[in-house]
């Protein structure tokens, strides 16, 4: 077991994109060009391979997949696929070798972090985007956990939607290569996404900023209604606010993560002052130039660290934008939302 299959995320960058994933490989450019993100490691699409064949994980896939009994001709058959190929990899134990390698680079992790079984999350990087398609897991603590949620994250890729993406395009339903991002907890007080331009109307002039207490999960799946924030690209000034409901939140437990009810005062509250805005604005535009279009950021604001450094990015991906719509229709849109709100 020679070959080179977990890196620093600082050793990577957006060239090895098929080599660690899109997420892994954009952290890594983030790092190199001094950006502020977690300290963590990345496990190649490699390390996927690797542990499949030496766990017998694909012998064994295989064979549950040419069983008479098993159908894909129906959502039910599919999920029943599903749940049979999720148990098959969860059930094997990590690879010696393997195991050793993760863990020491874990020890180092703690290490750099300055702490005994430093938190993480392990989150899932594929070599094209595939947003909430995979798993991630949150407040890793331990060696154990860690090595149980990576072989979790390898076993979303066994998910129903990604086997019937696989079926219909003809590709093998035993494989599909991610790779894991293994980084350091942020003590989020805040946290949410950047749209570097306007994903609804096309407008590269704004910004727009949605935010919750907490961690990002609750804004990222859409759970809670959060804080949105128009932000003027030139000038970083806040031109538009509107408080969400910011009824539930994410947060940390001693391990793993709890959906609770925000505090009357909190959801009443917005959740980022206005030089926190302006230096996510900011954040935001670094990366736009750097990657050379506008982008889809998540990032947090940490707890233990003081402004401006608190502000930590977690991924970046090129936006996803609406043509930017003509005069008429942004009148007709800013009219029925006007009527909504009435």
């Amino acid at each position: 077991m020679a070959e080179k299959w977990l890196y620093w995320l600082e050793d990577l960058g957006r060239g090895q994109n098929d080599l660690v994933g899109k997420k892994c490989a954009n952290l890594g450019e983030m790092a190199k060009v001094g950006l502020p993100v977690p300290h963590g490691f990345a496990l190649s699409l490699d390390a996927y391979n690797l542990f499949m064949n030496l766990a017998g994980a694909y012998d064994e896939m295989r064979s549950c997949i040419e069983r008479p009994e098993t159908s894909l001709e129906s959502i039910t058959g599919i999920n029943e696929l599903s749940h049979s190929l999720r148990r098959i990899v969860e059930s094997k134990p990590m690879p010696a070798e393997m195991a050793a390698t993760i863990l020491l680079h874990y020890q180092q992790l703690c290490d750099r972090c300055c702490a005994l079984d430093v938190a993480v999350s392990t989150r899932s990087a594929g070599a094209a985007s595939h947003p909430g398609q995979y798993e991630t897991h949150l407040n890793v603590k331990g060696d154990a956990d860690l090595l149980d949620k990576i072989k979790k994250v390898w076993s979303s890729s066994f998910n129903p939607t990604s086997l019937s993406f696989r079926k219909q395009k003809g590709l093998p339903l035993e494989s599909d290569p991610i790779g894991v991002a293994v980084l350091k907890m942020v003590n989020a007080r805040s946290a949410g996404i950047i749209f570097t331009a306007d994903p609804n109307t096309g407008d590269i002039g704004r910004m727009i900023i949605e935010a919750n207490w907490g961690l990002g999960e609750s804004v990222v799946g859409g759970e809670s209604m959060p804080d949105t924030y128009v932000v003027d690209k030139k000038t970083f000034e806040v031109v538009e606010r509107r408080l969400g409901t910011k009824l539930k939140c994410v947060l940390p437990m001693e391990q793993g993560v709890v959906e609770q009810e925000t505090s009357k005062d909190k959801s009443c509250s917005f959740c980022l002052s206005d030089e926190e805005l302006a230096e996510i604005a900011k954040v935001g535009i670094r990366l736009e130039t750097h990657f050379g279009q506008p982008q889809d950021v998540e990032w947090a604001i940490d707890s233990d660290l003081s402004f401006p450094h608190n502000v930590i990015l977690l991924q970046t991906r090129n936006e996803v934008m609406a043509k930017k719509k003509d005069p008429v229709d942004q009148l007709l849109d800013l009219m029925v939302t006007r009527f909504v709100k009435a």
